[in-house]
């Protein structure tokens, strides 16, 4: 956190220039990493999704078409055109939904750069 501290200058001393200084545990640092105590039940599976390799162009085509581009559970409600209730993205709560958006992401590298094949039919 920021403190003001007043700082005498030479010439009066009912003048003061303030001055901010920084704490060690300033709001802008970034937060430790929470020790990793125990086995996660999830593990084997991030662990297998983050190594699967995709070796055939059929495979890549259903992982692009299983795995959405976007979250699908986002929503805007709006009457007469009001906004009546927004729903925000719900991917983020899934606790595997970093690995299989890399999986999406390799294996739309695999068709482009080993298939050779246009991938904007899954870009949206």
């Amino acid at each position: 956190m920021k403190t003001l501290r007043p700082i005498p200058t030479s010439t009066s001393s009912q003048s003061l220039v303030w001055s901010a200084q920084t704490r060690p545990n300033d709001l802008t640092t970034l937060p430790q990493k929470a020790p990793n105590f125990g086995f996660s039940p999830l593990s084997p599976l991030r662990h297998w999704l983050n190594h699967l390799t995709i070796t055939e162009g059929r495979m890549a085509h259903r992982i692009c078409r299983l795995i959405p581009a976007h979250c699908p559970f986002e929503r805007t409600l709006s009457l007469f055109g009001h906004t009546l209730v927004r729903i925000p993205p719900l991917c983020k709560l899934n606790p595997l939904y970093e690995e299989l958006i890399g999986l999406r992401f390799r294996a739309l590298c695999y068709l482009a750069d080993e298939c050779h094949e246009d991938i904007s039919q899954y870009c949206e």
